[in-house]
């Protein structure tokens, strides 16, 4: 049997850090994946903020963590201030999906509440009638949206707000996307998995002096990545599911699949 996107080619914009799932995905199911990194991970202008946080833990109730990265660089930050992850065991957790629950498990953190939709909004909703009058932590990208802290806010939350890293375009970005969108044949479909990938690839395709064809299909991880490919006047051929790589992967299919 063939696989569904046997001779497809799929451009992942995600930071090539974390690609090698995604791109094994949907090399299973038959795919040429051409990796066009738009997210490259960068520490924060400070840890100052985030360091403070973790040494005096006893002033919050909830750490609340909206990515794997963030749980990645809490972990690493512990380890610098040569401080235990028992210190955080007090405080209740929550994570926006599952894969940052895992992360968080794997240091050696309960995790109490994970919203169904994987998204920062779905998060606040899902704890607005548990911390009323409590402390939350929230440890985020820099210059993230700011819909989650004002939700804790009307929920009736203190809520600090520490940076643990920030992204940027890596340095080669230009010269792949000439490579990808320059070329005579084209790909058949670009996967965003947040709105950053959406705003950073076509900044990139801006200086690049290049458009995102609109045969090339745009497949989305989920409403929010969805909402800025709407906003940048582009249209979505898939949303995944759920919002995962493997709905990410069936969003792809749905719509490029090999005859």
């Amino acid at each position: 049997m063939t696989a569904p996107l046997a001779g497809r080619r799929i451009v992942v914009t995600r930071a090539e850090r974390q690609s090698a799932g995604l791109r094994e995905r949907l090399e299973r199911q038959g795919a040429e994946v051409l990796l066009l990194p738009t997210i490259q991970i960068m520490p924060p202008h400070s840890y100052a903020p985030l360091d403070a946080a973790l040494r005096l833990p006893q002033q919050f109730h909830w750490l609340v963590v909206t990515s794997v990265n963030a749980v990645r660089v809490i972990g690493e930050r512990l380890t610098a201030l040569g401080l235990r992850v028992e210190s955080l065991a007090q405080l209740r957790c929550a994570a926006v999906g599952p894969s940052t629950a895992e992360a968080l498990r794997g240091l050696g953190l309960a995790v109490e509440v994970v919203p169904e939709r994987y998204v920062g909004e779905a998060l606040a909703a899902a704890l607005a009638n548990r911390v009323r009058g409590q402390r939350v932590l929230l440890v985020r990208a820099a210059v993230a949206r700011d819909v989650v802290p004002q939700m804790f806010k009307a929920a009736g939350a203190t809520a600090t707000i520490v940076d643990a890293y920030r992204t940027v375009v890596p340095a080669d970005a230009i010269e792949r996307a000439k490579a990808i969108f320059g070329a005579a044949s084209l790909p058949d479909a670009v996967v965003f998995t947040s709105g950053s990938t959406v705003t950073h690839l076509l900044d990139v395709l801006r200086e690049a002096g290049l458009v995102l064809p609109r045969d090339v299909a745009c497949v989305s991880i989920g409403r929010v990545t969805s909402a800025a490919l709407r906003e940048a006047g582009l249209s979505v051929a898939a949303e995944a599911a759920t919002a995962s790589l493997d709905g990410l992967v069936d969003a792809c299919v749905s719509v490029i699949a090999a005859d």
